[in-house]
């Protein structure tokens, strides 16, 4: 496996402290020159009165602040690592459970205080960002505190679960009694169920599990107005539209979603990765479109290019003997060789199988079975872990190519299944193209892999980066090449988002996307369920809803 001994998440953390003089202590938060030029906050004493004994903590620190004023792109940790934070949040409140968000939202709309709901931080979309011009007291309210399952049905199977608990506890907690969620985004060690519920989050095993959106039986949303949720607990309804889809992705716009009922699964009893390796790219999504269409998906199912995997092969981990790397040596010769696999041209296929055991095995048999088909031959079960644990590790890289002058991101899009190989190849083009159009002085990085596959589409990740040496604006570079590729996507039949949400990056494609008047619909939403813009965070449409 990979073995980064945990030093890649925390490597933007290392830097602060060793470059920036932060320190993270809770006994000393806001020392450091990093802090120096953080402005002073802008504070309501009534508002913060108005919540005394409804939180379970108050913060105007720095540290806190600044930690809370930004999510993952590249633009905002390069800003932190190279400018300065602009607007950041005045205050950060930690609440406890929903009748304290409740008491919050409506001091908030009492005394005109602007509220950006934090969970994680993960977002990639600009989400948690503070609006530039606002000159209202700002607070993030933090969910953090708010992790606790309510109950368990194990009858019904479902659980009710509050909104700030993180994937991976989550999973643990729920494991204790048999069950789990199977919903695990490339993000679930950090990301939240309350963020999941507002993105409208996918996870890798969506094939047996469903997107966020078909787990979900019911979420609260506290609003300025009032706190939405359904009455019942139950599987449909047919009741008029359904208020879960308002409250899905809509990105904290709206309001704090707090709690949330969803749908939970007997653990698998049996778990088994495996590989497939193809000849070509072509030959691989040709392999997916018919596993597509017979409706064999394994719980995940993920195709990498040559690109990727020759990224994912030079982070391999050194080998553990003489006889680990001649067995190696025998397989590289048997499909490289005898096999005629051109190593510049072959794609990888990683499968994840879950279920009982005799179900898992016919599965994977007629999965390997298909493959076949199209020439590809069986990696094995160690490449099929290594290829799907690969994807936890890729978004760290990113902070560590930054100490070599290097900007890279990721971003993902969904098709239809006939569009795959074409977009797929137009958008690598278009990475180059742009970059050359920048100035860039080096070959960029250029990537794709197909996550997640369904039965008329799939989702495509892809995964830029380039020098920026000679650049004399880095970000705004970088910012053209993504746009560009961007409407590449949606000109190839692609989305603007699979997974990630709008946020603000992405608000200006959201009118193409949606019409006119389905925007018009949500402004409606906007100014009945928060007229005066408490929750003025500015995502989905350019200047906020």
């Amino acid at each position: 496996m990979y073995d980064f001994g945990g030093t890649i998440m925390p490597s933007l953390r290392t830097w602060m402290t060793e470059e920036r003089g932060v320190d993270f202590d809770r006994s000393s938060l806001g020392q450091g020159t990093f802090y120096d030029e953080i402005a002073k906050p802008t504070i309501v004493p009534a508002f913060v009165a108005a919540i005394e004994g409804s939180h379970g903590g108050y913060s105007i620190t720095p540290a806190d602040r600044v930690f809370r004023s930004h999510g993952q792109t590249c633009q905002e940790v390069y800003t932190l690592r190279y400018g300065r934070p602009g607007r950041i949040p005045d205050a950060v409140v930690w609440p406890e459970n929903s009748a304290q968000v409740e008491t919050i939202v409506k001091a908030a709309q009492e005394h005109n205080v602007v509220i950006i709901p934090f969970g994680g931080g993960t977002t990639v979309s600009g989400a948690v960002l503070c609006p530039e011009g606002e000159e209202r007291m700002i607070i993030s309210l933090d969910t953090s505190k708010m992790n606790r399952i309510v109950w368990i049905d194990k009858k019904n199977m479902m659980a009710r679960i509050e909104a700030g608990v993180r994937g991976e506890a989550l999973e643990k907690m729920l494991a204790e009694f048999g069950v789990c969620t199977g919903h695990t985004p490339d993000s679930y060690e950090f990301s939240t169920l309350g963020g999941w519920v507002a993105t409208r989050a996918s996870g890798m095993k969506k094939n047996i599990y469903g997107n966020i959106e078909d787990m979900l039986i019911r979420a609260q949303l506290v609003t300025p107005t009032g706190t939405i949720e359904k009455s019942v607990q139950v599987p449909r309804m047919s009741a008029g539209p359904d208020v879960n889809q308002v409250i899905l992705g809509s990105e904290g716009t709206l309001g704090v979603v707090t709690e949330a009922t969803l749908k939970i699964r007997k653990l698998p009893e049996a778990q088994i990765y495996n590989s497939i390796v193809f000849p070509n790219f072509e030959a691989g999504v040709a392999c997916l479109t018919e596993v597509a269409l017979n409706r064999l998906q394994p719980a995940s199912i993920r195709l990498i290019d040559n690109e990727q995997f020759a990224f994912g092969h030079a982070l391999a981990p050194a080998k553990e003997s003489f006889f680990a790397s001649v067995i190696d040596s025998i397989k590289t010769f048997y499909v490289t060789t005898i096999k005629g696999f051109d190593p510049k041209k072959l794609a990888v296929t990683t499968l994840l199988f879950e279920g009982d055991a005799a179900t898992v095995k016919v599965h994977e048999a007629k999965v390997l079975a298909l493959a076949a088909k199209y020439g590809g031959l069986t990696g094995g079960e160690e490449n099929g872990k290594r290829g799907y644990l690969l994807t936890f590790v890729i978004a760290y890289l990113r902070d560590i190519a930054f100490d070599y002058h290097y900007v890279a991101e990721s971003f993902e899009t969904s098709c239809p299944l006939s569009c795959i190989k074409d977009l797929c190849r137009n958008v690598k083009d278009r990475i180059r193209s742009a970059c050359e159009e920048e100035g860039v002085q080096f070959e960029p990085y250029a990537s794709c892999r197909v996550t997640q596959l369904y039965d008329t589409g799939a989702c495509i990740y892809f995964y830029f980066g380039f020098s920026y040496n000679g650049l004399k604006d880095p970000l705004a570079a970088f910012h053209r090449v993504e746009v560009a590729c961007r409407n590449e996507c949606i000109a190839n039949g692609g989305s603007i988002s699979h997974h990630h949400g709008v946020g603000k990056t992405r608000s200006q494609w959201l009118e193409p996307t949606i019409s006119k008047t389905g925007v018009a619909v949500l402004k409606g939403i906007k100014q009945t369920v928060d007229p005066k813009n408490i929750f003025a965070v500015g995502n989905l449409i350019p200047g906020g809803l």
